[in-house]
């Protein structure tokens, strides 16, 4: 009996930035962490590489065009979620430059888009953000989240 090759999910994460405030999402009717402020972003499909699934998933999500050349990785989370055992690594990329205002380009996966002030977040910011944004504060570039110490 031969055992099942373990698989790791990759994700990207935009990190959109003006001024003191960043873009959220809440997301809604996907059945993961509905009800939840995040980033736009997604899974990699795989046959892309990780800048071209950003510049895709900006554009599918809150309909923004993206340039490879604007994009920078500032932080890569391997996080557990404890009650699945579900492991991915998210590669957190902001851009510095976009073409197209933020809107919601997907109202059945999304219920609310804004700019919120980096120092008031909503309380239902998904938890995982939260820790990646205190991360980026201290200039640390990778972290762990979920497992137990």
């Amino acid at each position: 009996m031969t055992k099942e090759r373990f698989k790791l999910g990759v994700y990207v994460t935009l990190i959109l930035r003006k001024d003191n405030k960043i873009v959220l999402i809440r997301r809604a009717n996907t059945g993961i962490d509905d009800g939840q402020y995040a980033c736009a972003g997604g899974k990699v499909d795989g046959d892309e590489p990780i800048t071209g699934a950003m510049v895709r998933e900006a554009y599918e999500e809150i309909g923004i065009t993206l340039k490879k050349k604007d994009l920078k990785v500032v932080h890569v989370l391997h996080a557990i979620k404890n009650e699945t055992r579900c492991e991915t690594i998210g590669f957190f990329i902001e851009a510095r430059a976009w073409e197209g205002e933020p809107q919601n380009m997907e109202p059945h996966k999304c219920d609310d888009i804004a700019w919120f002030q980096l120092s008031a977040l909503p309380e239902n910011t998904m938890p995982t953000l939260i820790h990646v944004l205190a991360m980026l504060d201290k200039g640390v570039s990778f972290s762990e989240y979920g497992w137990e110490e």
